[in-house]
């Protein structure tokens, strides 16, 4: 068996807004492993300043050509080390299984699910970027004509109030019955305000926010997660909490409505069944998002979804990213409607 490594600099079509700044180019490095006419593809895809695993170029590239050089060597992954390298086990994790689940046409076929067939689509939330108030506007309208029935708003750039005046506009022309509304605030609240904006929200009959205050805050994550009118999902505060009772013990301090994963960003497709096995037992519900992959990663977390979530899955996965780039990698995936489709059978 022999590996390669590709680094790629992907470009995004419009700039990528959140509270911690402006995403234009997205590096990612893609391991193929080939083992006579099998091969298999996998993308790394660390975020910088907020992966566990974010580094230097030249240092990320040293420890996964030795992570690819030991899986070559023994044909196994070496899960405990690659706890604390997330994007990188994701990448390793995905080459492994499209290596040993070829389809007959390619090798992108990693799980056998009725998503993986081309049977059934999974629902997607249409994701909606920060910008100005006339930009966010736009791109709601163009989200809701596309027939999108759960929308998620990326807030914190602009003022509250605009952005509250966004959430009020949506519920003018639908009710909660007819779009579902999340809003991402990535950490973007101060504590001291953070209640005062979930209450002012929770007029539009919002179905979760995300993260409204900076990781780390145990505490005070806790008190908001109590006292909030608005269901709070955990994204970014499970960023670097890789050891299995440490999760436990962090959950079982917030206890969140929700938690949002990431494979590159939260243990893998290893370290989210531990999440979601966790969560599950604590009464604490889930879904499965990509983080500004490529079209390798975003095949890989849909399918991996299918196969946590069973073939019906009804609660919108966050896994339209896969229209961002201006030279993303051609995959068999396609939007119809709200729902995401392999168009490979």
């Amino acid at each position: 068996m022999r590996f390669e490594i590709e680094e790629r600099l992907l470009h995004f079509k419009q700039p990528a807004g959140t509270s911690r700044g402006v995403y234009t180019t997205r590096k990612i490095w893609l391991i193929k492993l080939v083992d006579g006419e099998h091969q298999g593809v996998g993308e790394c895809a660390p975020l910088p300043d907020l992966s566990c695993d974010a580094m230097g170029d030249e240092a990320y590239a040293s420890i996964l050509n030795k992570v690819c050089e030991d899986y070559c060597k023994t044909g196994e992954i070496d899960y405990n080390f690659l706890r604390d390298y997330p994007s990188m086990l994701f990448g390793l994790e995905t080459a492994v299984l499209s290596l040993h689940h070829p389809s007959p046409i390619t090798h992108h076929h990693l799980f056998d699910t009725a998503f993986s067939r081309g049977e059934v689509g999974i629902p997607i939330n249409g994701l909606v970027w920060m910008g100005n108030y006339e930009e966010m506007l736009a791109r709601l309208e163009e989200k809701l004509d596309k027939g999108f029935r759960c929308v998620k708003l990326k807030i914190g750039a602009i003022d509250f109030d605009k952005e509250l005046d966004l959430v009020k506009k949506i519920r003018e022309r639908f009710s909660f019955h007819e779009v579902e509304l999340r809003v991402d605030a990535n950490g973007g609240f101060k504590y001291d305000e953070a209640l005062y904006k979930l209450e002012l929200l929770s007029q539009y009959a919002i179905h979760s926010i995300e993260q409204p205050i900076k990781q780390g805050q145990w505490a005070y994550m806790a008190e908001l997660c109590r006292e909030s009118p608005l269901p709070i999902a955990l994204d970014e505060e499970l960023i670097g909490v890789n050891d299995p009772d440490t999760k436990c013990h962090m959950l079982n301090i917030i206890k969140p409505r929700y938690i949002i994963l990431k494979p590159s960003l939260h243990g893998g497709m290893m370290g989210c069944k531990e999440w979601i096995s966790i969560a599950r037992e604590m009464g604490i519900g889930s879904w499965i998002t990509s983080a500004l992959e490529s079209n390798i990663g975003l095949n890989a977390i849909a399918q991996f979804a299918s196969s946590v979530y069973g073939d019906d899955i009804t609660m919108p996965q966050g896994l339209g990213t896969g229209q961002l780039f201006t030279d993303n990698i051609p995959m068999p995936l396609e939007i119809r409607g709200d729902k995401l489709w392999r168009t490979e059978k």
